[in-house]
């Protein structure tokens, strides 16, 4: 049996404030088209299929063309929800659809899609994100408070209906595993997470016993194990994904388990690219020729933020998507912030800032009798 693991596509998300509708409907399109090429059996979405929990209507019309387009050519579908996704609204109608050779799994506990090759049966294990804090309160269970937590509650229900029904097995989970098993630390690239600190990890070992994992939530691609892979997204959705590369694994199953594991490609059409320079120097560098079509961030150096620097980057760079000010080092600004201040009043010291983050723009009258007043009360406070 041959998968494709794909996740995140995010349909509906912008790049920063760009619609991107057209570019994902197309590299869905290819999706289709290597379902075809490579004969693949099954296309597996781990979650945030979605990028709002409110999806517009359009939205829902691209992912029904998509999913149909990849049955037409003849791969069963099996996708679960993200931290993004509605699980209600993608759930919507599952039953119904799962007839069509679509699963759609947005519950947990849930028995898994079971499919067939000449080897025998292959269970696919569908689990959504999970909330840990209402899982917590449903099953008044205090170690379901965490994501680690939930993982491993969730997992023990697999490797249980394994125990009970045999069969080589893929689970497919959106989470956060932030180290590997050898202390490798995994950084995660998806913006707008929506945990906080230590509670959204997940331990890879809670994976053990299965054939083959397929990891949503990073944006970028990522082997944790030899069978435990982020795909990453099919777009681009940030600058702050580390991969250049869009696409997703494709995965062997033998009669003993996974056989083989490769990387297969989606097109870029438009590659992220960041410029970094004199504005004016930028926009008539000859090295940068060829990146006019990329998404462009301009890392720009002037002493001073120029006019109208997004109109002016855009008069080459049409996709330009952020533009950020980073002067050039000084000498000063190698000393640290304690060396710089350490001769001057408090006072002094928030005149100094007030004149950075405005550019120069020195305090008002009123300013300065309101700080000097808030400086004296704090003064009396401290001393009484």
């Amino acid at each position: 049996m041959r998968l494709l693991h794909t996740s995140d596509w995010h349909v509906g998300r912008t790049f920063h404030g760009f619609d991107t509708t057209d570019h994902l409907r197309r590299t869905l399109e290819e999706v289709a088209d290597l379902v075809v090429e490579h004969e693949v059996d099954v296309v597996l979405i781990a979650g945030d299929v979605f990028d709002l929990s409110t999806p517009a209507a359009h939205h829902f019309t691209l992912l029904t063309e998509a999913l149909q387009g990849i049955r037409d050519a003849g791969a069963i579908i099996v996708a679960t929800s993200g931290n993004h996704d509605s699980a209600a609204r993608l759930g919507f109608l599952a039953p119904l659809v799962a007839s069509s050779g679509t699963h759609i799994l947005t519950e947990w506990p849930a028995d898994p899609v079971v499919l067939e090759d000449e080897h025998g049966p292959v269970h696919v294990f569908g689990i959504p994100y999970l909330e840990p804090n209402a899982l917590r309160v449903n099953h008044d269970d205090p170690s379901l408070g965490t994501a680690d937590g939930t993982l491993r509650w969730a997992m023990r229900g697999v490797r249980s209906s394994l125990a009970a029904n045999p069969a080589r097995s893929v689970v497919l989970s959106h989470c956060f595993v932030g180290t590997t098993p050898t202390g490798e630390t995994i950084e995660d690239d998806a913006p707008r997470d929506i945990t906080v600190g230590g509670k959204s990890m997940v331990s890879a070992q809670h994976f053990s016993g299965v054939d083959y994992v397929a990891l949503g939530h990073i944006h970028s691609r990522q082997r944790i194990l030899d069978n435990v892979r982020y795909s990453g997204a099919p777009l681009h959705y940030s600058f702050g994904e580390r991969s250049r590369e869009r696409g997703g694994w494709l995965i062997d199953l033998g009669p003993a388990g996974v056989e083989s594991i490769e990387w297969l490609g989606f097109t870029v059409e438009r590659p992220l690219t960041t410029v970094t320079g004199n504005l004016d120097d930028l926009l008539v560098d000859d090295s940068l020729v060829g990146t006019e079509q990329h998404w462009v961030r301009a890392v720009l150096t002037d002493d001073r933020r120029p006019l109208e620097p997004m109109r002016r980057l855009r008069e080459r760079w049409p996709h330009c998507a952020h533009v950020e000010l980073r002067p050039r080092e000084t000498e000063a600004s190698h000393r640290s912030y304690r060396e710089r201040v350490q001769r001057r009043t408090d006072l002094q010291v928030v005149e100094g800032f007030l004149r950075d983050v405005r550019q120069h723009e020195p305090m008002s009258t009123t300013e300065l009798s309101i700080i000097t007043e808030a400086m004296t009360l704090l003064q009396q406070k401290a001393e009484s």
